[in-house]
C-alpha cells in the first residue's frame, strides 16, 4: 500500500470517530499496560460494573482508539458496562505481531484490578480478529480468560482461503478481494506466516475459549471468515453463536442509530455480553457489624 493511499484512507477513517455517542458519554485518555487508550464511561453503567475491552477495525492499517469509540460506547451502554479502547499500533510502521502484543498488554493490565469474569472483549473487522488473537495469546500465556467475546464482521483468516472473498465481490459495497489482499500484505511482514494462529485465528486450536458471538452480513467478502471460525469453534467444543444478517454489509452495526437491523444486532450483542458478565461480589460485612 503506497503512502498516499494510506494517508487518504487514514484521513477518511477518522470520520467513524465522529459518529454520535449515547447521551452523557465521557471519554478520557489513559494508559493501559503501556498502550495509549480511551476510557469510555456511559451513564447506563454504574461504578461497579463489568468492563468491555473494545478493539477497533481498520485492517490493522488504519483507524485508532477514537474511531472505535462510537461502537464501543453503543455496545457498552446497551450492556450496562464501562468500556476501554486501546490505541494499538498499526502497520506498516508496526507490522504483525505488534497489534497482538498491544492487545495482550492491555488485557493483562485490566486483570490487575478486574476479575476476568467481569471482562468481555469485542471488536469489528480486524479488531474482531485481534479480539480472538488477544484471547488466544492470553490463554497461551496462562492468563485467565474473559467472560465472552463478540465480533462484528471479524477478519479471522489472513491466508485468504474463504470462498466468499471472491464469491461475494459482486454484492459487497465496500471491499473486493484485492482490497483484503492489500491489507494482509501490509500487516504481515515478508518473513511472517499467514498461517500463524495469532494472524489467522480460524486455524488456531480454539479449545478452552470463552463463549463467542460472531455477527456478519451476508453481503460481504469476509462472510466465510465468521462461518469457518464458527465451525472450527464448534468442533473444539466452544460455545459459539453465529448470526448472519441477510443483505447486510461489512460492520453494518455502525448504522445502529438509523437502521433497525443494525440496532437489533447491537441489542443482541449487548444482551449476550450482559448475560455472561459475572455479578459484582457482595462485600462481606464484618463480624462486629453483625452483632
Amino acid at each position: 500500500m503506497d503512502q498516499n493511499s494510506l494517508t487518504e484512507l487514514r484521513t477518511f477513517y477518522t470520520s467513524f470517530g465522529r459518529l454520535p455517542l449515547p447521551d452523557g458519554t465521557r471519554v478520557t485518555e489513559r494508559a493501559l499496560g503501556g498502550v495509549p487508550a480511551l476510557d469510555i464511561a456511559v451513564p447506563q453503567a454504574d461504578g461497579d460494573t463489568g468492563v468491555l475491552l473494545y478493539l477497533h477495525g481498520g485492517g490493522y492499517v488504519i483507524g485508532d482508539a477514537r474511531t472505535g469509540v462510537p461502537l464501543a460506547a453503543a455496545l457498552a451502554a446497551r450492556a450496562g458496562l464501562r468500556a476501554v479502547a486501546p490505541d494499538y499500533r498499526l502497520a506498516p510502521e508496526h507490522p504483525f505481531p505488534a497489534a497482538v502484543d498491544d492487545g495482550l498488554a492491555a488485557y493483562r493490565a485490566l486483570l490487575a484490578d478486574t476479575d476476568p469474569a467481569r471482562v468481555v472483549i469485542a471488536g469489528d473487522s480486524a479488531g474482531g480478529g485481534l479480539a480472538l488473537a488477544t484471547v488466544l495469546a492470553a490463554r497461551d500465556a496462562g492468563l485467565p480468560l474473559p467472560a465472552a467475546v463478540v465480533t462484528f464482521s471479524g477478519w479471522f483468516d489472513l491466508t485468504l482461503s474463504g470462498a466468499s472473498l471472491t464469491g461475494k465481490e459482486s454484492v459487497d459495497p465496500i471491499f473486493d478481494a484485492a482490497d483484503i489482499r492489500e491489507y494482509a500484505a501490509t500487516y504481515l511482514p515478508a518473513a511472517a506466516d499467514a498461517r500463524n494462529p495469532l494472524a489467522s485465528s480460524v486455524l488456531a486450536d480454539l479449545r478452552g475459549l470463552p463463549p463467542l458471538l460472531l455477527q456478519v452480513g451476508s453481503a460481504e467478502v469476509l462472510l466465510d471468515d465468521s462461518t469457518l471460525l464458527a465451525a472450527r469453534a464448534a468442533e473444539a467444543d466452544v460455545e459459539v453463536t453465529l448470526e448472519v444478517y441477510p443483505g447486510s454489509a461489512h460492520v453494518f452495526q455502525h448504522h445502529h442509530a438509523t437502521e433497525p437491523t443494525a440496532a437489533r444486532a447491537m441489542d443482541t450483542a449487548a444482551a449476550f455480553l450482559a448475560r455472561r458478565v459475572a455479578p459484582a461480589a457482595t462485600p462481606q460485612r464484618s463480624r462486629s457489624a453483625r452483632v
